[in-house]
C-alpha cells in the first residue's frame, strides 16, 4: 500500500524534529535521490511503488553514483546537498528519512534493500542487524 505524501512527510518531520514540512521535504528528496543511486532492479521498483508518487519519481531518477557509498560517505554526500548541513545534522536527516522508508517498505523489502547496500546501513534504517 502506498503511503500518502502528507503522511510520509509528517513521519519524517516528526522523526527528524523539523520545524516545518519544507525541511522534512528537503531531507526526504536528497536522501531518496542518493538512495536511488544505490538500489537496482525489482527492489528499487518495489520500494518506489510503496512511496508517494513524488518521492517515487525521485527514487527512480536518482543522483548518479560511480560506486555504492559506505554509510559514512552517504551521510557526507547528504550534508553536501543540504545547505547548511553538517555531518551530524545529515546523519539525523538520513536516519529520519530511511527509518520512515523502512516502515513504509516493511521488513521483507527492507531486508532486500539492505542486501544491496554496503554494510552499516542497517543502523541508518533504524534496523540494527544482530552481531
Amino acid at each position: 500500500m502506498t503511503l500518502r505524501h502528507e503522511a510520509f512527510l509528517e513521519r519524517v518531520k516528526e522523526r527528524g524534529e523539523y520545524g516545518t514540512p519544507e525541511e522534512a521535504d528537503r531531507a526526504a528528496r536528497v536522501v531518496l535521490a542518493l538512495l536511488g543511486a544505490h538500489l537496482v532492479g525489482e527492489v528499487r521498483a518495489q520500494l518506489a511503488a510503496r512511496l508517494p508518487e513524488s518521492f517515487a519519481l525521485i527514487l527512480l531518477n536518482p543522483l548518479q553514483s560511480a560506486e555504492p557509498l559506505p554509510p559514512e560517505r552517504f551521510v557526507r554526500a547528504t550534508a553536501a546537498w543540504i545547505e547548511g548541513a553538517t555531518e551530524r545534522t545529515a546523519t539525523w536527516d538520513v536516519s529520519a528519512v530511511l527509518s520512515t522508508v523502512a516502515d513504509t517498505a516493511g521488513e521483507d523489502l527492507t531486508g532486500q534493500i539492505l542486501l544491496q547496500l554496503p554494510a552499516g546501513y542497517d543502523l541508518l534504517f533504524g534496523r540494527p542487524l544482530p552481531a
